[in-house]
Parts: C-alpha cells; sequence; structure tokens
C-alpha cells in the first residue's frame, strides 16, 4: 500500500454546476471529509458533544488540475505533511484513475474550547502518531 489514507468518493449530481463539473467549493469539503475518515481509521472522531478541544481550519489551499464531473468516482489520499507544536497540515491529493485531479493542504490548529472561548494549546502527541499510523506513514 502506498503511503497515506485512502479515501474513495463518487460525484453527487448536487455538487456539479450546469456544465456538469464539479463545483469548486466542494473540493474543500471533500478534503475535510477525507481529513475526517482519516480520524475514524485512527480510532478517534475529531469532534463530540461537548469536546473540550477542538480544531479551527486556520489555512487551506487547492491546485485544479483536471475536473471531476457527476457519477465520478475518485481517491483522495491524505498525508500528515506537518506537525508543529500547536497545529497539523495534511496534504492530499485527488485522483480519477490514474489522472490526479488536483492536489490541496488544510492546517488546523489544536484549541482548547473552555468557558466559551478558543485558546491554542499543544496537539497531544498520540493524536499525530495514530493519525500517521492509519495514513501509513513513518514516524
Amino acid at each position: 500500500m502506498t503511503e497515506g489514507f485512502h479515501y474513495a468518493r463518487r460525484v453527487h449530481f448536487y455538487e456539479t454546476d450546469l456544465a456538469g463539473v464539479v463545483h469548486f467549493s466542494c473540493y474543500f469539503r471533500y478534503m475535510e471529509e477525507a481529513e475526517h475518515a482519516l480520524w475514524r481509521a485512527a480510532g478517534m472522531s475529531i469532534d463530540s458533544a461537548g469536546a473540550e478541544v477542538g480544531w479551527p481550519r486556520i489555512a487551506t489551499a487547492f491546485e485544479y488540475q483536471s475536473p471531476l464531473r457527476f457519477e465520478d468516482e475518485f481517491e483522495i489520499v491524505v498525508r500528515v505533511k506537518a506537525a508543529t507544536k500547536k497545529t497539523l497540515e495534511y496534504g492530499f491529493t485527488f485522483a480519477r484513475g490514474a489522472t490526479v485531479i488536483g492536489t490541496g493542504t488544510l492546517t488546523v490548529a489544536c484549541a482548547s474550547r473552555s468557558n466559551g472561548r478558543m485558546r491554542g494549546i499543544a496537539v497531544p502527541a498520540d493524536v499525530v502518531e495514530r493519525l500517521r499510523a492509519a495514513a501509513n506513514q513513518k514516524p
């Protein structure tokens, strides 16, 4: 298996425009969907009712190379690109068979949600280890 967590998806009709091409905003939803699937594969959830730790998004980007259309089946490969004291950066590669659709990044911060306020805190070491293990990445 190649490095990274593999997430398979099919394009739904509501995600396309009148030309039948996936709307650009959907790629950001797809990245978040694949991120959540990675967390589940690692035996965790990115959020739960009453959780004191949250993961706000602080940066994202996507480079388009080829369009996706209604009913296309595609795969997203997710990797943990970087982990700092308070943030995680994921890298995403979208492909339809051998065709690369595009690449993206998503950076999230680890934050305490106590008393209705958010403040940055250290990313728990086990979170990074578990995500990398689920993504078949070496430490």
